[in-house]
């Protein structure tokens, strides 16, 4: 009778947490499109919005301090270098918040769409690692010397994330549009399309 009422007691329980388990709305669902295209948007980010070399050059170059500080009052120098400051800042945060969405990615959904090798994936996972602790210490060097005080680790962490990018965009390179050129020649003799 004992044996009977443990076994009772964990298949309730076991149909309590699978019912808990269903009725969980917040839930991703395996292979959820919703992720890639997350994943996507945090590629295309990095690409095209924070990592191109003349955006990452035009944000650390010493020039435009130079050119302030020879022109301008000491007010102007200090306005100017707390605002580039905070566009550093910026970047860097931005830089990390679309890696860790890769990262998710990669985590969560990568193994199951793409084929890459162990060796890649080894090396992507090494990247995230040295990559957001570049960020957390640029981060923090930058807000401690100021936006000039790091170019070498501003060139590194740079990238690094291209490397992660190249990487990440195998994995979802299944979501690229498929080119309209073969559809181009296959029209009716009318010029409707097929």
């Amino acid at each position: 009778m004992i044996a009977l009422t443990i076994y009772l007691l964990i298949g309730a329980g076991l149909f309590l947490f699978l019912l808990v388990m269903a009725r969980r709305k917040n839930t991703p669902v395996e292979g959820c499109g919703e992720e890639f295209v997350q994943a996507r948007r945090a590629l295309r980010t990095l690409q095209l919005g924070l990592l191109p070399a003349n955006l990452v050059e035009r944000i650390f170059d010493r020039g435009d301090f130079e050119y302030v500080t020879a022109e301008s009052s000491r007010e102007i120098c200090k306005l100017f270098l707390a605002e580039r400051k905070r566009i550093s800042l910026i970047w860097v945060g931005r830089v990390r918040g679309e890696i860790r969405n890769l990262m998710h990615f990669h985590l969560g959904y990568s193994r199951f769409q793409s084929k890459l090798s162990l060796r890649t994936e080894l090396r992507l996972a090494l990247d995230f690692v040295l990559l957001l602790f570049a960020c957390r210490t640029l981060r923090l060097w930058l807000y401690l010397r100021g936006p000039y005080s790091a170019p070498a680790m501003v060139g590194i962490a740079a990238g690094a994330a291209a490397r992660v990018c190249r990487i990440s965009e195998q994995s979802l390179e299944f979501l690229n549009p498929v080119a309209g050129d073969s559809f181009q020649n296959d029209s009716t003799p009318g010029g409707a399309a097929i």
